[in-house]
């Protein structure tokens, strides 16, 4: 088993589409819901993943299946590169051991996949936390850091 860092394949067709909207406010024309989920080391998660599924998602306490959902901090560009990114986001009281995660889409807009898988990420190694706040640090939201990024 496997997480790779990586956009979807489905999100990157579904993009084209119209159907993922990452605008900070209303998530208009779109109305996206992002969330993110947490898995374990048994997962295999990467450009393939084509919708979230609780198989191999983390359990423990302070954690819910499914995940939380994201913040989008807004889309913008530069010269040749437009991105997006999210704000941090963190489970508090928790005990739990994630080796990635699953950023996906859980709109319910027809023509989509239920639970549209947008992006894996390798935390490139198991992180644990005990009865603590585990927290996802996002990136600068910007054309050299933004978590997703598009560039000619």
């Amino acid at each position: 088993m496997a997480i790779t860092s990586a956009l979807t394949n489905t999100f990157k067709e579904e993009l084209l589409g119209g159907y993922h909207s990452f605008n900070a406010s209303g998530d208009t024309p779109a109305g996206s819901a992002f969330k993110i989920a947490l898995f374990s080391n048994s997962a295999t998660l990467g450009s393939t993943t084509t919708a979230y599924a609780a198989s191999n998602e983390v359990s423990g306490s302070g954690y819910s299946a499914g995940g939380k959902a994201l913040t989008n901090t807004g889309v913008a560009k530069s010269t040749v590169t437009s991105y997006t990114d999210f704000s941090d986001v963190s489970w508090t009281s928790a005990s739990f051991t994630a080796r990635g995660c699953l950023i996906y889409n859980s709109s319910s807009i027809s023509g989509l996949t239920a639970n549209a898988a947008v992006c894996a990420i390798d935390f490139g190694g198991d992180k644990t936390v005990s009865s603590g706040t585990f927290t996802i640090q996002f990136p600068t939201n910007d054309s050299s850091d933004a978590i997703i990024r598009l560039t000619s």
